[in-house]
């Protein structure tokens, strides 16, 4: 969401002054979107199983609300192709960075554990790794493509969206299974 909203902000000055003020409400109802995902984020990181699960629905429900609000604002103020590559790169390089970063968290988290145990969680960060590595090379085909649909570019960032998300969830359950 962060990503988003820095490359509409920057978008934003470029729109016709008659429509600025518009622009800069949608902005502004953008930016309480992703705060309020943001704090239901840190509300449930230390949730039970069945909070998370529960949360999760909402979040991707708020998700969704996010995109399509997007989608208008993309269609309705931009020179909708440069907006919408420049956002498709923010994003997908924001989600790459998340992909990473929870590798290397749960690499880090494995040299807590020995042997046996250490070694299956290490072979899921590789697996994470190589499948955030697949995502990327998916993401740079569509963007180095151009001619893509707003709907094509976010289709694929939902893909690896979920694919980074069972990543995450086997992860977990092999965390589980050597506490």
């Amino acid at each position: 969401m962060d990503a988003t909203l820095t490359s509409l902000e920057g978008e934003a000055a470029k729109v016709q002054a008659d429509a600025q003020d518009k622009a800069g409400t949608v902005l502004a109802e953008l930016r309480k979107n992703r705060d309020g995902f943001r704090d239901a984020i840190k509300k449930q990181a230390g949730a039970n199983e069945a909070a998370w699960t529960s949360a999760k629905t909402r979040l991707e429900t708020d998700w969704s609300a996010f995109e399509a609000e997007v989608k208008k604002y993309v269609e309705s103020y931009g020179k909708q192709f440069e907006l919408q590559r420049a956002t498709f790169k923010l994003q997908a390089a924001a989600q790459l960075k998340a992909w990473r970063d929870a590798a290397d968290k749960l690499a880090s988290a494995a040299s807590e554990f020995a042997g046996e145990r250490r070694a299956e969680i290490e072979t899921n960060v590789e697996r994470m790794k190589a499948d955030a590595v697949a995502a990327e090379e998916k993401l740079l085909k569509l963007n180095e493509a151009g001619n893509q649909s707003w709907s094509a570019l976010t289709a694929a960032l939902t893909e690896t969206r979920a694919v980074f998300d069972r990543a995450n969830q086997s992860a977990r359950e092999a965390f589980k299974r050597v506490t």
